[in-house]
């Protein structure tokens, strides 16, 4: 294959989320840089999500104060209400803000008022006052979870998920994030979902975001590139899920890994612009960092293109 595609790093934000133990701040910072020498263009830093509710990003605008700050590198925070962007435009106003910003929405009901404390005429509400704020100092970004099924409804129509990233369009987000929240989704109706997005969104960035609750992350990778979309989310090592003290889906809740997506990529010949070398060593950073063995399959068995090059060598 001859074609390329860009993979946003979720390290940092979805994946510590989910941690029960608060990370130091030099630790993500050591990661983030760790993800610069990769060479990712797009990267989830923090969250400015209230500190009561998700106490792992209490230190957002300290970590934004030191983080690198490399030409053509996006940095990206989630802000969940009008509260959070108003911090968000505080760190822009100091000079030390992300360039882009998540605004989130669930394609369910529940999911909504469980995750968002909000019905989603209420949420959608928050996401128009949010997006006026926010849109003059960054890059927007929307988010719609639960897209490919919903662990307290089940089946969430597809029509809901068009109708929301026409929403987000309308608002003037450049991307919109379509989440497979607890991993409920499976090849095919990936693959018909974004057959059906990408010529409906020509003018915006449609994004693939699986979490591997299941074991089917990767091949929802490959449908979802199958069917056209060029833009991934994933997090090193696998990590990730709901904030820590809101529980929803079973088993492990993690993202799809960095390492396992870019390897597939790799083997493809698909172009993602990275240093696999930095990689493995984000890779490691990243273990390090959470002091344990993380759900990678590439991190414990190597990058199939290397492993095949030392077979021929030999």
């Amino acid at each position: 294959m001859n074609d390329s595609v860009s993979i946003n790093e979720c390290f940092a934000r979805d994946g510590l989320q989910h941690e029960t133990e608060f990370v130091a701040t030099r630790d993500k910072l050591a990661a983030l840089e760790s993800f610069v020498r990769v060479g990712f263009k797009r990267i989830e830093a923090t969250s400015y999500s209230h500190p009561a509710q998700v106490p792992a990003f209490t230190d957002a605008s300290d970590l934004l104060l030191k983080l690198p700050r490399p030409e053509g590198t996006a940095f990206k925070a989630t802000c969940p209400n009008q509260r959070a962007v108003q911090r968000a435009l505080a760190d822009h106003d100091a000079g030390i803000g992300v360039e882009e910003i998540s605004l989130l929405t669930s394609a369910s009901e529940s999911h909504s008022q469980v995750n968002l404390r909000a019905t989603r005429n209420e949420q959608w509400h928050k996401v128009e006052e949010m997006a006026a704020l926010a849109k003059v100092a960054f890059t927007l970004v929307g988010v719609v979870s639960v897209a490919f099924g919903c662990p307290f409804e089940g089946t969430v129509d597809p029509q809901t998920v068009i109708d929301d990233v026409a929403r987000f369009r309308d608002l003037g987000a450049s991307f919109v994030t379509i989440g497979d929240t607890t991993g409920l989704a499976d090849p095919a109706s990936v693959k018909e979902l974004f057959e059906e997005l990408i010529p409906a969104f020509p003018e915006v960035t449609l994004v693939a975001h699986f979490h591997d609750t299941r074991g089917l992350g990767i091949a929802n990778v490959m449908a979802a590139f199958e069917a056209g979309c060029r833009s991934f989310d994933s997090a090193m090592g696998g990590v990730g899920g709901h904030p820590n003290k809101i529980q929803y889906g079973g088993g492990s809740t993690g993202n799809v890994a960095t390492e396992d997506t870019v390897n597939l990529f790799d083997s493809l010949g698909v172009e993602t612009g990275l240093d696999l070398d930095a990689l493995m060593t984000s890779s490691q950073e990243c273990e390090r960092i959470l002091g344990r063995t993380l759900d990678s399959r590439t991190a414990r068995a190597g990058l199939s293109n290397t492993v095949l090059g030392k077979a021929v060598a030999a």
